[in-house]
């Protein structure tokens, strides 16, 4: 059984940082991403890293401010957010997929197995 468990999330001021990770356990991972979703709004891509890790994915609102990254020794990928902006502000979720390679690692329907969110809260 696929478990993702995500943790870090919290309330911070605009400009700061947070660290999200995400556990997985019960099947081999393979492409991992992060998504998010504010209140009334759809759920968006937000970042996403290939097996292992030689190609990474953002979504432009995040580019070169969010890093992701993964440890496949702890069965971790993380979500390291610099220079948050109260736009920034949704309940982040981490997300699995089924096969090792995926086509399009910005679409949800790649990722069959996700957690049960973190909230992040950015402040202004």
């Amino acid at each position: 059984q696929v478990q993702l468990v995500e943790s870090g999330g919290g309330l911070v001021q605009a400009g700061g940082s947070l660290r999200l990770s995400c556990a997985a356990s019960g099947r081999t991972l393979y492409t991992m991403g992060w998504f998010r979703q504010a209140p009334g709004k759809e759920r968006e891509f937000v970042a996403a890293i290939s097996w292992f890790g030689g190609n990474t994915y953002y979504a432009d609102s995040v580019k070169g401010r969010f890093t992701i990254s993964r440890d496949n020794a702890k069965n971790t990928v993380y979500l390291q957010m610099n220079s948050l902006k109260p736009e920034d502000t949704a309940v982040y979720y981490c997300a699995q997929s089924r096969n090792p390679v995926v086509l399009r690692p910005r679409e949800g329907y790649e990722y069959p197995y996700w957690g049960q969110g973190t909230q992040v809260t950015v402040s202004s």
